[in-house]
């Protein structure tokens, strides 16, 4: 086989394994690689003015497309920059694929400039980091990562590539990565018991994640369900996991307080864990949060996450899809008669609930601040058909309101616990999905983390809309410090100045027009329906700030 520069050949196996996008900024040790990117075909370098900003784009590509992408830092300064979003990657379980420059093998010994030990620093936000060092491995190490990266438990990995060992010449073939199957079903005695464990239930209860979306498990979690007549709550999820408008799913535990999601599961006497941890809040719950005599199953294809916290009766290694689908089976031969009746009773009230719910929105005003008159337009606008990617955090309850998350894929939700991921995220997905309007709600103080992003959707005709929804303040930060108030007998006062963001006031719509994008303010009900009909007709990135 003829000898080719490294550099040259790690373009052909990004290609060979779909990875033709590289987010990124650029950097001197990286200078020949990317000198090679420029002339290669069918290869397109999306170029961001600062690492979390190409790290926040690539989640969002990687969630919308459901495959892995391909994002490169610079060396340890940028590495640096990109860790903050490569943490909410890794608690989100994104595949990303990580690479980054440095000098060359042959300076180790210098401790020179921008020196740094990449994949220590690397190791703490990803499955997998590692640093090519012989020249003849390039493209072996680089599928090993992606293999990784796409292999259950997802997440980001790290490859750290020398400039020499890419100079060098390289006679590895090109072949696409081998990813391993994980569609694993259950065994009959597993599943069996776990049929005993739950038919008996007389207040059922569901929680799941997102290992149900990667699995394409909605169906079936959802007909199980219906089959109990459990109430089903979202879990450290990201993605939509149970329709939103089905009557049995009631929302999401909380992320904060364990107290929240203690009192959502404590009186369940029967309860299914799937494809996700349980609990995954900032100060959780020590105890175990559920009942002393609730049966307990969990199914995950991550074994590390059963049983991780608090004791189950039954844990089952398996693929979500294909266990759910035999639990359905193992349940409707099992459940007896009255069990059968009582579960049908429990999802005739729901639905009668979610019935009095339409009817109490529909006949509601809905002009009555911007914010609800905002969401009403867009969705009546729309139609609904639009990709939402949601960091509007004490916002989120409205726009869900407005616009239910109910079909797969058209709806992503902040997770990981840092700020900055809206705007970025919404860039991604609609590189993912060039033909759907996607719109991504952030708010004043998570924007501002990531504004940059602005400038590479208009630079890349990236066409996605944004919201910034305006409260000037970090909000959620006066909603937690008044629980810790309230925890410790602290009588309520002023909020720490330093949660304000009032002054001086940002102009959102002029950073858009100075980034080439273009936007507009919105303070009164009255503009709601134009500022809608100007967003969406408008060819290019447009963005809102919505005062709230």
């Amino acid at each position: 086989m003829t000898a080719r520069p490294g550099k040259e050949k790690l373009i052909e196996q990004f290609a060979a394994d779909g990875l033709n996008f590289m987010f990124g900024n650029p950097g001197t040790v990286e200078q020949g690689f990317l000198d090679a990117v420029d002339k290669a075909s069918g290869f397109e370098y999306i170029l961001s003015l600062q690492e979390t900003v190409a790290a926040g784009i690539a989640d969002g590509y990687a969630r919308a497309t459901g495959g892995a992408a391909l994002l490169q830092l610079h060396s340890g300064v940028g590495l640096g920059n990109g860790i903050g979003m490569l943490y909410q990657s890794m608690r989100g379980h994104t595949p990303l694929v990580v690479v980054a420059g440095d000098a060359g093998v042959r300076y180790d010994a210098m401790d020179a400039q921008m020196a740094s030990d990449l994949v220590a620093m690397a190791r703490p936000v990803t499955k997998y980091a590692t640093r090519v060092t012989d020249p003849g491995s390039v493209l072996r190490t680089i599928r090993r990562a992606v293999k990784i990266a796409l292999t259950p438990p997802r997440g980001p990995v790290f490859v750290a590539l020398p400039m020499d060992v890419l100079d060098a010449p390289n006679t590895e073939p090109v072949v696409p990565t081998s990813v391993p199957r994980t569609d694993a079903a259950p065994s009959d005695a597993a599943i069996g018991q776990a049929a005993e464990l739950l038919a008996g239930a007389r207040r059922p209860l569901i929680l799941a994640g997102d290992g149900v979306s990667l699995a394409h498990a909605q169906a079936e979690l959802t007909a199980v369900a219906e089959l109990l007549g459990a109430d089903v709550w979202d879990v450290d999820y990201s993605e939509v996991i149970t329709a939103a408008s089905h009557p049995l799913h009631r929302g999401a535990t909380g992320h904060m307080f364990g107290g929240h999601s203690k009192e959502l599961v404590q009186d369940a006497d029967g309860v299914l864990i799937v494809g996700t941890y349980v609990f995954p809040e900032v100060f959780p719950e020590l105890g175990s949060p559920f009942a002393a005599d609730a049966k307990i199953v969990h199914i995950d294809l991550n074994a590390y996450e059963i049983a991780k916290n608090f004791p189950v009766d039954l844990g089952i290694v398996a693929d979500p899809k294909a266990a759910l689908r035999a639990l359905l089976t193992a349940l409707d031969r099992r459940l007896a008669p009255e069990s059968r009746a009582a579960a049908a009773g429990r999802l005739a009230a729901r639905r009668a609930e979610r019935d009095r719910e339409r009817a109490e929105f529909a006949a509601a005003s809905h002009d009555g601040t911007a914010i609800e008159a905002f969401l009403h337009a867009l969705a009546e606008q729309t139609g609904g058909d639009l990709i939402v990617f949601d960091e509007a955090l004490t916002s989120s309850p409205l726009v869900t309101k407005y616009l239910p998350p109910n079909r797969p894929g058209d709806y992503h939700v902040t997770r990981g616990g840092s700020l900055g991921v809206g705007i970025p995220g919404a860039v991604g997905a609609k590189l993912a999905h060039p033909d759907r309007t996607v719109v991504g709600f952030t708010g004043d103080g998570g924007s501002m983390y990531t504004y940059q992003a602005l400038w590479t959707a208009a630079r890349h005709g990236i066409g996605a809309k944004f919201v910034v929804c305006n409260n000037h303040k970090y909000r959620l930060l006066d909603d937690n410090i008044s629980e810790y108030w309230k925890e410790r007998d602290i009588a309520p006062h002023s909020f720490p100045r330093s949660f304000d963001l009032s002054h001086p006031e940002i102009d959102f719509a002029g950073l858009a027009r100075a980034l080439g994008a273009d936007g507009m303010r919105v303070e009164k009900p009255v503009q709601a329906a134009e500022a809608v009909r100007r967003m969406l007709d408008h060819q290019g990135p447009f963005l809102i700030d919505l005062q709230i």
